[in-house]
């Protein structure tokens, strides 16, 4: 059920997105665009793409607070710091050491990351 919400919600948001776009520009925004007659006016008559617009908008504000409701239920009780506070702690060197070659095992040749830090003395 959860899945399918999604799936909706994805769609809802990318039809809003398009509708949104397809809109004419009233102007009001950076001061470009449309001439700004009718932007400090009256309410301007709404337009099917509005409708639709608002229609869209309610539609994903639904399906968001539902995955919401969805999440909560689906949630583990308590914090993620109280997860961690119980995690147990490995800092010791045994944990850090790589486990001892088994028998028939072939052995990697030495790399330059092997090899001493300090150059060699010329005597």
């Amino acid at each position: 059920m959860e899945n399918v919400i999604l799936v909706v919600h994805l769609i809802l948001a990318i039809c809003l997105i398009g509708v949104v776009l397809l809109q004419r520009s009233e102007g009001g925004g950076l001061g470009i665009g449309g001439g700004g007659g009718g932007a400090m006016t009256g309410r301007a008559a709404a337009t099917a793409l509005g409708k639709v617009t608002w229609a869209l908008a309610i539609a994903f504000l639904a399906t968001s607070i539902t995955l919401t409701i969805f999440a909560a239920r689906n949630a583990e009780t308590g914090s993620v710091l109280d997860r961690i506070g119980n995690a147990p702690a490995s800092s010791s060197e045994e944990d850090l050491t790589p486990p001892p070659a088994q028998p028939g095992e072939a052995l990697l040749p030495p790399t330059e990351t092997d090899a001493p830090l300090a150059p060699p003395r010329a005597d």
